[in-house]
């Protein structure tokens, strides 16, 4: 049988591209957004990683999903510093989730009672921060001017897991030990697609608030 980790990846690559295809990234990307704009997305992170580390934290001790909670992972901390140096110290009156942030967020909790449900989340958003977010955080560094470390761009370091492509070996090894008949596997392969599906909503939402105030 394939690994489970590379059937996950061949099965999702698509929902991936369109993601990272999504327009609102390539404005950002392109130096074209305002650091207040960018800041809308590093807001809709915050609420986003507010959910998913609280599950995380209610579940260190299961005993399937608790192989996936690394404590050095938690972004709250970081995602802080990232809304303090682009805001100001008032930076929690000058956001709120989005629509589409509210609906994932609401995924999130709602299957975070089903281990595989946990882990199809956590693949989704970290497996991409630890992947492509890495090039996010270097361009946004010369586009803002943002140094490591000292916020704006805090998100995407990930200093305390050390090697970045060893954690990674390291999170599809746990992938494939999972004990997984056919049916789970596709049922979380489903649910990544899904959670692809509402986290490039996000962008998308994030798209047309920027058209309509142009």
């Amino acid at each position: 049988m394939t690994p489970f980790s590379e059937a996950l990846k061949h099965a999702t690559w698509s929902d991936h591209e369109s993601a990272e295809g999504e327009s609102y990234l390539t404005e950002l990307m392109g130096g074209r957004l305002s650091a207040p704009e960018y800041g809308e997305l590093v807001a809709q992170h915050y609420f986003a990683y507010v959910a998913l580390d609280g599950v995380s934290r209610t579940l260190a001790d299961h005993p399937v999903a608790g192989s996936f909670v690394f404590p050095a992972l938690y972004r709250e901390p970081a995602l802080e510093r990232d809304l303090v140096t682009i805001y100001g110290e008032g930076w929690r009156d000058r956001i709120a989730p989005s629509k589409a942030t509210q609906t994932l967020v609401a995924r999130i909790h709602q299957v975070a009672d089903w281990p595989g449900g946990y882990i199809a989340h956590h693949y989704t958003r970290y497996m991409g921060d630890l992947s492509g977010g890495q090039f996010i955080r270097m361009e946004l560094q010369k586009i803002y001017g943002y140094q490591k470390g000292d916020g704006g761009v805090d998100f995407y370091v990930f200093d305390e897991i050390g090697s970045l492509p060893r954690f990674k070996n390291e999170y599809r090894a746990r992938l494939d030990a999972l004990e997984l008949g056919e049916q789970e596997r596709q049922r979380i392969i489903r649910e990544v697609k899904l959670a692809y599906q509402l986290n490039t909503e996000v962008l998308t939402e994030l798209r047309h608030v920027l058209n309509a105030a142009a």
